[in-house]
This record gives C-alpha cells, structure tokens and sequence, in this order.
C-alpha cells in the first residue's frame, strides 16, 4: 500500500489540533460553537489551496465522531453520492467534504438538496472559488460560508514542527536537523500553503542520505530543491522579504520602473504571486489612487489573469501593471481623507445624525421627527441642494485635501471646490 503524503497524515483529528484559522475554529468562534453544541449545519469553506479546508472538515467530522466521506465534484460521480446517502440514512448523520464544490453539475445538486434539507447529509464544500460568483444559489442559500486565510510564517513553523516530533504519523522516527534558513524558507516560500510546506519537508527528509552520526540535516539549498523554489536571502524572522515588499512599493511609488521591475522580478522567482498580487492592488489605491483611477482596474486585471494562466507567462501581465502604476501620476489623497475621518473618529468627535438624515421608513418616524425636513438632491438643479450633512460637532470638519497631479483629480477638485462655495 502506497503510504500517504506527510500532509494527509498529519491531518488534525480534532478542532484543538487545527493551527491557524482562529477566526473560525477558536474558541467560542463560529465553528468551535457549533461543534460544541453539536449543531452542524452544511457550510462552504473557501480560500487559497493548503489552507486547512479538509483539516477542518476532517477535525469536525473527529471532534463530532460522525462518519466522514470525501468526494470530488468533478471526478465522482452521482452513484457515489448515492453510497454517501445510503450510509448517511443507516447510520442517521455523514458528514460530505465535497472538494471543488463550486463544480457541482445540476443532477448532482438536485440530488443532494433534498438530503441536506433534512439533514441526514453536513455539506461541507471546499473550493477556492469567490462561491457568491461560482456557487449555484441553491446550494448556496443552504449553507454557511465562511473565508479561510492564508496561514502565517507562524503558523507554518508550528505545523512543522510537530511532524517532526510525531513519531507516529509523522516525521519524528527520524533525527532531523532542520536549519533554521531553511525552515524559514520552507514556511515563508509556501505563501501560506502548509500542505505544500510539508510535503516539501517530508522529500527533503527522506531523499537526504544521514551523516555518520545518523542526523538528517536540511539545509536551505535542499529546501529549495525540494519546494522548487528559490530563497530570497530570507533571514531568521523573514524580514528580508517584507524588505523586497517594502522597497517594491516605494519604488512604485517613486516612479522607478527599473527599480520596481528588479524587486517584482525577486518576488517571482520565489513565486510569491499572492504577496506581489495584494501588493499591487494596495499601491493602485494607495498611491495612484484618484490621479488614475483607471489604473486600479487595469490592475486588477492583470492580476485576475496571471492567477488564471501561472507562472511563467503571468509575468507578462504583471509587468504590465507594474508600469502602468510607476508611470502614473500620484495622488495619496484618498487615503489621508479616510485616515484623517478616522482620527477623528478615533479620538471620540462623532457627534449625532443630523434628524433629517435619520431613517424614516418605519412607524412613527414622524412623530419623532425622522427624516421630515430631508430635501431630496435629484429634485434640485444639478442634483444638488445646500443642507447640513455632517453632525453639529463636525460641521467645520475637512478631510479630502485634493491633489491636483492629474486632469482627472483636477476635474473632481474643480466639483469639490464649487460645491463648497455654494455652501452657506
């Protein structure tokens, strides 16, 4: 019999076993409640490959002690649902981790919707799919959903760390040195994937030959082999790659397009699409923001395609983007205007809502005087009218200090400036 990957072995057999994911699985969060109560209810588990949406379908099917059956959408076929509800009715509960959910043809969903209807069936589908795009409403308006995020450097180390001290299901029959650049490399380069992290650290135990004092040492280059990735001089607590972050980000913003294309071209060859991905829709908004807005899109677009068609090509259209952003004009005002709201939010001046902007849709509104003196801007001369807006203590308050570095944010100014001198 074939033995199984490092990564299926060490599955959790109980909620307590899961790293990560404390959003979820903490205690007294959403899905530890409902194990312990023992209210299950179908849900859709959803994020990026590796993250622990079997771990978790796995440690409540343990921590339940229902049966637990694995299928794919995809590759299984209807008479294997059928099994499923065959031993669900006998036994009275199965819990169904149902992977790439967001595949689910029509005569396998109607066949399943009766049985999660009456419960005899815990749907728990996993797909890395947005599923209020890619999921059927049927199925949808039956389940929960909930968001899985990718598992920190942390969180990574740990679960290394215990199969290497698992003699049991994992890695700890062997005496493994694992060097610390190399397990950093192993959770950092991994982009939150554990799964790929221990199979890579499982490859790299077995296919090393022991030292004459019997030692299985791991060292950064076998890492690399083995996750088949390349290291970005990574030291100890990774700071080295939020440096290469760092400077990506201030070289975009510095209209350094050669600087920023050397650091974009460290982070891809160390494959870290996700890090480059967020990175570039935050300068989009942060720094290009409304000097051009048309730069956020065409971003967002790059990146969509370089997830659908990988490396190598997705370079191609991140570079793209990544001129685009460094050759745009600038403009921060969006987020000093929201971080300068925030402050003063933060520092206690709120202040009530003025009573014409109250909500009027209910009984007795009226009598209280919701929303009577509201003058709807759409019934005025260019769909504006002077009223009060902001509450009594903030009636002076100014946060948006445009930017004029673009025809575009010129225009919007030119808007923000005369609706003010009409002010009263």
């Amino acid at each position: 019999m074939a033995i199984q990957p490092l990564a299926y072995r060490m599955r959790p057999k109980s909620l307590d076993d899961i790293v990560g994911q404390t959003h979820l699985v903490g205690k007294d969060k959403v899905i530890y409640r409902m194990v312990k109560a023992k209210q299950l209810s179908s849900m859709i588990l959803y994020g990026p490959p590796g993250i622990g949406k079997t771990s978790i379908a796995s440690a409540i099917a343990g921590s339940t002690k229902y049966a637990f059956r694995m299928l794919n959408a995809v590759t299984n076929n209807k008479k294997d649902l059928e099994i499923v509800a065959a031993e669900a009715k006998m036994s009275g509960t199965v819990i169904l981790l149902l992977d790439e959910v967001h595949r689910l043809d029509k005569p396998k969903q109607d066949f399943l919707l009766p049985h999660l209807e009456s419960g005899q069936i815990i749907l728990i589908g996993a797909t890395t799919s947005n599923p209020y795009i890619a999921i059927n409403p049927a199925i949808r308006s039956r389940t929960q959903i909930f968001e899985l995020k990718p598992l920190s450097v942390a969180d990574i180390e740990l679960t290394m760390d215990r199969a290497l001290a698992d003699s049991e299901r994992g890695l700890g029959t062997y005496d493994v040195v694992l060097d610390e650049d190399a397990k950093t490399h192993l959770a950092t380069a991994s982009n939150g994937d554990v799964r790929s992290a221990l199979n890579a650290l499982e490859l790299a135990v077995i296919s090393s030959e022991p030292a004459d004092d019997g030692k299985v040492r791991v060292t950064l280059e076998v890492a690399e082999e083995c996750l088949q990735r390349k290291s970005l001089a990574h030291d100890k607590d990774g700071d080295a790659h939020y440096d290469v972050l760092s400077a990506f980000q201030k070289s975009v913003r510095g209209s350094d397009v050669n600087a920023a294309l050397h650091y974009m071209g460290r982070l891809i060859e160390a494959g870290d699409l996700v890090s480059i991905s967020r990175r570039m829709l935050v300068m989009a908004y942060e720094d290009v923001g409304l000097a051009n807005p048309q730069a956020a899109t065409h971003t967002l677009s790059a990146i969509q395609t370089a997830e659908k068609i990988g490396f190598p090509e997705a370079r191609i259209p991140l570079a793209n983007a990544v001129i685009e952003l460094c050759l745009s004009p600038k403009s921060n005002s969006a987020i000093m205007a929201i971080d300068s709201a925030l402050a003063d939010i933060r520092a206690g001046k709120s202040g009530e809502v003025p009573d014409h902007l109250r909500d009027g849709h209910y009984s007795g509104a009226k009598e209280l005087g919701r929303a009577l003196d509201y003058k709807y801007p759409h019934s005025y001369e260019n769909a504006w009218v002077d009223q009060q807006y902001l509450p009594d203590r903030l009636l002076k308050a100014k946060y948006y200090e445009p930017k004029l570095t673009s025809k575009y944010e010129q225009t919007i100014a030119g808007v923000y400036e005369k609706i003010n001198q009409n002010k009263k």
